[in-house]
């Protein structure tokens, strides 16, 4: 679902946090923002969205982190969530050895913190997020669970200002 501006501050507060939380599932901050409606522009939506993002506390971080699918897998979420997750791992290619070191990764991950690796994929290629999972495995856990969060929050924020800079459906943005 594509909102402009208008849209987000005059679409039924349910409708506003579906898509809010295709973004990310954390209930406290879809509600937060939603009852912040209205904002005067874009930039004051995100800055918003973003400041509240950042008091998220771990049982919050968890329930949206089950959300999420492996580096490299496809997301088995609602169609939106599933093509946001696509698009944001784009640069990761499929090819057998890639998917193989990811799969090891992940695994050791996963044995490591006991959750699953949570990197903003966008904008990265599968050599850099590989290097970030094998340098993010040195972290303590508090560290890396900071570094979730702002992981999370960096998602969060990128599927928001894609929500709201894409034209809205049936429109050609002109």
């Amino acid at each position: 679902m594509d909102m402009d501006l208008t849209a987000v501050n005059t679409v039924p507060p349910a409708e506003l946090a579906a898509a809010l939380t295709a973004c990310a599932d954390v209930p406290r901050w879809v509600d937060t923002v939603v009852a912040a409606r209205p904002f005067a522009s874009t930039e004051q939506l995100l800055a918003y969205a973003d400041a509240a993002a950042r008091s998220w506390n771990d049982a919050e971080v968890d329930r949206a982190l089950a959300r999420h699918p492996r580096i490299g897998e496809r997301s088995r979420r609602p169609a939106a969530e599933a093509a946001m997750s696509a698009r944001e791992q784009s640069g990761v290619p499929a090819d057998d050895d890639v998917a193989a070191r990811l799969r090891a990764g992940n695994a050791a991950y996963e044995e490591r913190f006991d959750r699953v690796f949570l990197v903003r994929a966008a904008g990265r290629d599968a050599e850099e997020i590989l290097a970030l999972l094998e340098t993010r495995l040195g972290n303590d856990d508090d560290t890396e669970r900071e570094v979730v969060k702002g992981q999370l929050r960096e998602i969060a924020m990128l599927r928001l200002q894609s929500l709201v800079a894409a034209p809205p459906s049936g429109k050609d943005g002109a």
